[in-house]
């Protein structure tokens, strides 16, 4: 999304600066009112968006935040930490990406304002979190608290990764030793079978069915898988398709329920790091909800956040969609009333950080015999069915 500089009083009459991302200017100028900023000034700096170097790996942006915040907190100038950064980065097209936040801050720009330029290395949530560093004095802090949410962020994407690997590999295997034995072994038996002039049975016709259909039509199968997953990506980049597929992949049992963890340990984690950061609840909310990484999740944020806008609570609303469970309604209650919001936010996450490992490896042990019992029923079926007629066969010769 485009970012937008601007300029600005806030509810005490100081005039305020600064850089936000939105999806267009009339959203940006919204967002602002919403935060209590009397709108002066709102412009596109399309002039000075920079050069798309593609996306960085999350590791490397969690490397580049710790060493970047231990630079600041040593008292080294911006331009200079930058420039070692950008020195010591591997990473080629991140190391672009740091040499032209460099130039920009070098000739005057705000940090915040230099890292919006490249939103497919810096997020909402990054260049938000570093603009309110600035702002307060306190960068290094933010930075710290950046690393750490990057590296918990990117430690619960491996893990529900790496138990997909599992099922993933059996499935791929099981794939392809199945239609290896439809495309050579069942011809063979087919051939065999053509002589016997009596009626097959019924599993041995579905066998060969099968085979027949993948020897004669393999490349309109191909093409109907590949125009399936097309579609499928497809719908699923329409709000209407991704709310939809999101909302199944919620309801899958076992799996669905991993992710809803996921998705609440990266909201609570998000929301908290925000909060604590000293962004505004209802802007920090808006980016929450942009990062929430599900459609159904992200429009449930949403609609809490216009409740908060009306003077609710935030605990309410958000029982109100029964997305989330109750233990993090009640803890986030209980956060707003002690005033205690962020802490209260990151103790949840941590708790769900931690079920999200539990249920990764519950998941992982219940698939492996579940796999193997699917991958040796479908083998079996297909050895039986072909070995049925002669089965049959035997039984003729032997009455006789």
């Amino acid at each position: 999304m485009p970012a937008y500089a601007w300029k600005g009083k806030n509810r005490m009459g100081e005039v305020q600066e600064g850089v936000l991302v939105s999806d267009s200017r009339d959203a940006a100028a919204i967002t602002l009112k919403r935060n209590g900023i009397e709108v002066m000034n709102v412009r596109l700096m399309a002039a000075e968006k920079g050069k798309s170097f593609g996306k960085v790996p999350a590791k490397e942006l969690a490397i580049f935040t710790r060493q970047f915040s231990v630079m600041i907190d040593a008292g080294l100038p911006l331009v200079q930490c930058l420039e070692i950064l950008g020195a010591q980065q591997a990473h080629k097209g991140f190391q672009r990406i740091i040499e032209a936040v460099r130039d920009d801050v070098e000739k005057g720009s705000t940090l915040q304002a230099s890292l919006a330029k490249h939103p497919k290395a810096f997020n909402d949530l990054y260049v938000n979190m570093v603009g309110a560093g600035e702002t307060g004095g306190i960068l290094d802090v933010i930075l710290q608290r950046l690393s750490t949410y990057i590296e918990k962020a990117v430690k619960l994407t491996s893990k529900v990764k790496g138990a997909m690997t599992y099922p993933v590999a059996v499935i791929t295997i099981a794939i392809s030793v199945v239609v290896i034995i439809m495309l050579k072994v069942i011809p063979v038996f087919s051939a065999m079978y053509e002589g016997l002039g009596s009626k097959l049975p019924f599993p041995t016709q579905v066998c060969i069915a099968i085979s027949n259909a993948l020897i004669n039509y393999s490349w309109l199968i191909i093409i109907a898988i590949v125009l399936i997953v097309i579609g499928l990506r497809q719908y699923y980049r329409t709000p209407p398709g991704r709310l939809q597929i999101d909302g199944l992949l919620l309801k899958i049992p076992i799996i669905g329920d991993v992710l809803r963890k996921v998705a609440v340990a990266r909201f609570c984690r998000t929301l908290g790091t925000l909060i604590s950061s000293g962004v505004p609840i209802l802007e920090g909310m808006d980016i929450t909800a942009r990062t929430a990484g599900n459609m159904v999740v992200q429009n449930a944020i949403l609609k809490s956040k216009d409740a908060v806008e009306q003077g609710r609570n935030i605990a309410t609303p958000l029982a109100e969609t029964k997305v989330f469970p109750p233990m993090v309604v009640q803890m986030v209650g209980v956060g707003e009333a002690t005033g205690a919001l962020d802490a209260m936010l990151s103790k949840v996450a941590d708790f769900y950080e931690d079920e999200v490992d539990n249920a990764v490896a519950n998941l992982t042990s219940l698939m492996e015999p579940v796999m193997i019992a699917m991958l040796g029923g479908i083998i079996g079926f297909i050895v039986i069915a072909m070995y049925m007629p002669i089965f049959n066969l035997a039984n003729v010769f032997g009455k006789d």
